[in-house]
């Protein structure tokens, strides 16, 4: 059997990432990082703020996984589509209470990675604010890593990021009538 080494870096450093785009897969993605975190033994808080009102795979995946990975689903749905039926402000108060768990999570010092699953989208539908955002970014700790997701990345968040993923549909099932599928879209 062939050896395979840890690579350690030499000077640690807690990255803010940004996942965004018009495409399919920015919560994916972030769960993805946070299947790699597990396998470093590292702990990961996700709170979602806008999934909620619909099942989702992730919540019993994570729970599968048997690792030190919290999904909290703070949110009432997407905002304004697909009938939802809350009013702006119910989802903005939702919001809110997301932004002071994530404050809550963070100064915890309890977890490596942060994941703020569709923040970016709440941000642009203004159910948070510009500064509580750029507060979070700013204030986390030198060693935590914090992922941010949803379309429309404000360019404030993009420049104070260190990496930025943008990803963009080129062909998806819905447009073709499909409806959205287990595992895949949800």
């Amino acid at each position: 059997m062939v050896k395979i080494d840890r690579l350690v870096p030499k000077e640690k450093k807690g990255l803010v990432v940004v996942i965004t785009g018009c495409g399919k897969g920015k919560t994916t993605s972030a769960l993805g990082i946070a299947v790699r975190a597990c396998g470093h033994n590292m702990r990961v808080c996700i709170i979602q703020f806008m999934k909620g009102d619909l099942y989702a795979g992730e919540w019993d995946g994570v729970k599968k996984m048997n690792c030190q990975v919290e999904l909290i689903s703070t949110g009432k749905g997407f905002c304004g589509i697909q009938g939802n039926p809350y009013s702006h402000e119910e989802h903005r108060r939702n919001a809110q209470e997301a932004i002071q768990l994530a404050h809550q999570k963070i100064e915890s010092g309890q977890f490596d990675i942060i994941i703020l699953d569709e923040i970016n989208n709440s941000l642009k539908l203004k159910l948070v604010d510009l500064e509580q955002v750029l507060e979070i970014i700013q204030q986390k700790p030198t060693f935590m890593h914090l992922v941010l997701t949803g379309r429309d990345a404000h360019p404030q968040v993009i420049e104070l990021a260190d990496t930025v993923s943008e990803i963009n549909e080129v062909k998806h099932a819905y447009r073709k009538g499909i409806e959205p599928q287990p595992g895949i879209d949800y």
